[in-house]
Parts: C-alpha cells; structure tokens; sequence
C-alpha cells in the first residue's frame, strides 16, 4: 500500500518566509525515500489544508502538524479542513503536551489518515532546541557556564501554548548541561523582556520555540530583549545586554535537525521510517560539524 506524508503548517499571506521551513523539512524527508509522496499544506497559503488529501494518490497518509502545541488549530482546524469526522480531543488521551495520534478515515476521499500530534510537544524537539544552542553558538557542546531561555508565545487564550514551552525546559534542565534553564514568554509572565533579571550566568543562549522566523522571532524579542533599537539595522551575535553576553537564535523550526521531529510523530504512528530517522540525524550531525 502507497503511503504519503502530509505536514500540515500555517503559512502567511503577509511573510514568504514563513513557509521556507516547512519546504526545507520536506524536502529534507523526501530525500530519504521514506514515503511515496510527500506533500506540504498550509492554512495561509497554497495547496490548502483542505485540499490536502487531494493533492496525494496514497491510500494511507501520516498527517503531522508543523506547530509547536495543541490548541485551536490542532484540535479543530485542522481536522474540519482535511474532513476527519471521526475526530474527538480525546482520541490523542493528552494532557495537553502529550498527543500521540489517532487513525480515522478521510469523509471525502476515503483515505485512512493516521493523525499525529503536533511537533512542538514531541520528545525530540528537546534536542532540536539542544542542537539550535549548538548552531547559533558554533560549539557541540555548549553548556557548561552557559543559561538557556526557551521562549513562547504564551497566551490566556490557550493554556497548552506555554505547557509546551514548560515542558521542553523541564526536560532539557533534566540532561544537567546548562548551568540554567527558563521558559520564558512574550505576553505572560515571566516575560522574555526581562531574560537577563531569570539569569546568573553571563552567556544566555535564547531559543524561541517558533516553527518560522516571522514578525515576533524577528522584530519583537530582538528590541524586547535590547539587542537592537530597531530591527530593522540588525544585532550582534552574541550581544552585550546588562552585563551579559546574548546568543540569540531565532526560531527553533529552522533548525535543520526539525525534519527528524517530524519523522519520529509519524514513526509514533506505525509508520516504518527508522532508517530515514538516523539518515537526517546523521545528515544533520555533519551538516553541523561543517559549519553549513
């Protein structure tokens, strides 16, 4: 039986970068021969999430959503928009940072669609934050004499959204690494304005658990933070703030090492994709020892 990977990602009518992700990750998984297609939709741009089914002949499809957590779009939109009727919350048994996945057949085209959790709450995206300190750093293995800030939205609106961002900083603090680790949000408290005030160590690497670079991750926490007046002239990496030194990443989703987080909800799924999981670690690892 075909079996087709659909990653379904927001997108922007106002950003053309806002999708470059969500392409480089696909691109990166279709390298690997694991699916027999491999397809990208978007809420906000072309081919749309409901469209989606439409545009791939396998029978079977792994649905992986690119956000960071479940919420509105997860638990509601996407389903309505590829016609999952038999969808229910419930199904996933989450408590909010843990969705596992849900097989339910398509109303229109009849396909069976293993539906995954969003690739924000996964496991692995601890690592992909790990590996994004590492990339912006130049050094494998920083940690050591080193604080880490993964940042959020954080909204009253979707208690899920700051769990996500709670949950990957109680698991990295856990490897024992960094000296420190915070979560740390734009619009609750504690708010990323105030990073250096959460920080003892003089070396603060900022990870902002965003799947694109867009307006925040560009224009807002570069000025929250004080590494720049204006965004728009640019900031240094690392950048003196208060009597510490910056390193600020932008976001998490462009890590290249992403297109394994992606892999591994669908491999939660049933799908047989081990081989194509070490192959993008391994592609990833050396990409970063080069420096590329």
């Amino acid at each position: 039986m075909r079996q087709a990977l659909v990653i379904a990602a927001h997108g922007s009518h106002l950003n053309a970068e806002s999708s470059t992700p969500t392409f480089a990750h696909a691109d990166t998984i279709r390298a690997t021969g694991a699916f027999d297609e491999v397809r990208e939709t978007f809420w906000k741009e072309e081919p749309s999430f409901r469209e989606g089914l439409r545009t791939v002949d396998a029978e079977e499809v792994y649905l992986v959503p690119l956000f960071v957590s479940e919420g509105y779009f997860t638990e509601q939109v996407i389903p309505r928009e590829f016609r999952l009727a038999e969808w229910d919350p419930d199904l996933w048994d989450s408590d909010g940072t843990s969705a596992t996945h849900a097989t339910l057949t398509a109303d229109d085209t009849g396909q069976t669609v293993h539906y995954c959790g969003p690739v924000g709450t996964h496991d692995s995206m601890s690592d992909v934050i790990v590996q994004r300190a590492e990339s912006v750093t130049g050094d494998p293995n920083v940690g050591e004499g080193f604080g880490l800030a993964v940042v959020g939205h954080g909204t009253e609106r979707n208690e899920n959204s700051a769990k996500a961002i709670e949950y990957h900083a109680d698991r990295i603090r856990g490897m024992d690494r960094f000296d420190e680790v915070e979560a740390l949000f734009m619009d609750e408290d504690p708010e990323v304005d105030d990073v250096t005030e959460f920080f003892e160590s003089e070396d603060i690497v900022v990870v902002p658990l965003f799947i694109a670079d867009g307006y925040h991750t560009q224009e807002d926490i570069p000025e929250d933070m004080g590494l720049t007046d204006d965004y728009r002239t640019g900031w240094e990496t690392p950048a003196e703030v208060d009597g510490h030194r910056i390193w600020y990443s932008g976001a998490v989703g462009t890590e290249p090492l992403m297109a394994d987080v992606v892999l591994e909800q669908a491999a939660d799924a049933g799908a047989d994709v081990s081989a194509a999981i070490e192959q993008v670690r391994e592609e990833t690892r050396e990409r970063a020892a080069s420096g590329d």
